[in-house]
């Protein structure tokens, strides 16, 4: 096989809540991820040159160094030694910057992808391990969970048992907002971080130096999302839905906050921001709903999406 086409998915995130800020400089977090059918389609074709070409239908996205893909492919040849190159086509669909995990997913998926074609044989834990050195979603993407839990840097995945298929309605404006950007201005609460009071086979219990009330919390909010789910009581999952970056995405970006009060005023079943925004998304009813409010929020927003789970 010396060509390969895959499907590059994005991301919401239901729960988000920021533990502490690690010694590495990134942030302790807990979260809960959802793979959603809005996907970028990426084509990777071999060649014996050893050069990395990427071209894309969205002239937004960088095709060298700084490009996920790219920065994969580095990587790759450099840790095992591979002389073989690839030629990558992105169909680019994911909105770029928007808390959706796009440039994560493509790097998750060339990781797969490239560990097919230039035939290396790596197994899924490896293929996560060199993941969480491109980005702390890529982990997420690599492995075929619909729903997951993600702690530390969000870079440890735990699959959740939920077969719930949620819509959303998903509107995400024209401006890029940087996780970078989001994190760094972020304002935690000043005073001793304590040890967490976790049981052995908690997920969290990798969550080093940890408030163990925060802790407690991101642990209780994160089981009764989960019961929520598998109960399919979409009212209860709409009221837990939180982002602890959002205080600090609306004040760094105030008129965001309109979106979402929009989406409320539509009925939307719970609304929040994904990730580190813009991306603002809200669960519906059912697949009409969702488009209902897809053709009504069209007419003032550029970039609607109705979207579900995976």
């Amino acid at each position: 096989m010396n060509s390969i086409r895959l499907k590059s998915p994005a991301k919401l995130n239901l729960y988000l809540k920021v533990i502490n800020k690690r010694k590495d400089g990134y942030h302790n977090l807990v979260t809960v991820f959802e793979r959603i059918n809005l996907c970028d389609d990426i084509k990777m074709t071999a060649n014996t040159t050893g050069a990395i070409r990427i071209r894309s239908n969205n002239s937004e996205l960088p095709t060298g160094p700084k490009n996920l893909i790219y920065r994969v492919a580095k990587l790759l040849q450099k840790e095992f030694s591979v002389f073989l190159g690839v030629d990558v086509a992105i169909t680019k669909r994911i909105p770029i910057a928007a808390g959706l995990g796009g440039g994560s997913s493509n790097a998750a998926t060339a990781l797969l992808g490239l560990n097919k074609i230039w035939n290396l044989h790596l197994n899924i834990r490896q293929l996560a391990a060199l993941g969480e050195r491109i980005g702390s979603d890529v982990p997420f993407f690599l492995y075929d969970y619909n729903w997951a839990l993600g702690v530390e840097r969000g870079n440890k995945i735990q699959k959740l048992p939920s077969q719930r298929k949620l819509w959303h309605i998903l509107v995400v404006p024209r401006i890029k907002v940087y996780s970078g950007e989001v994190f760094g201005a972020l304002k935690l609460p000043a005073g001793p971080f304590l040890a967490p009071a976790t049981s052995p086979k908690s997920p969290l219990k990798g969550i080093s130096g940890a408030p163990t009330n925060i802790l407690t919390k991101a642990r209780d909010d994160v089981n009764i999302l989960t019961r929520a789910l598998r109960k399919d009581d979409l009212l209860r999952i709409g009221s837990l839905l939180s982002n602890d970056l959002e205080t600090t995405i609306v004040r760094l970006h105030p008129n965001l906050s309109k979106i979402k009060n929009k989406l409320k005023i539509l009925k939307a079943v719970g609304v929040v921001f994904s990730g580190s925004g813009p991306a603002v998304f809200g669960l519906a009813e059912s697949s009409r709903q969702a488009h209902a409010l897809k053709a009504i929020l069209s007419k003032k927003y550029a970039q609607v999406f109705a979207v579900c789970t995976l």
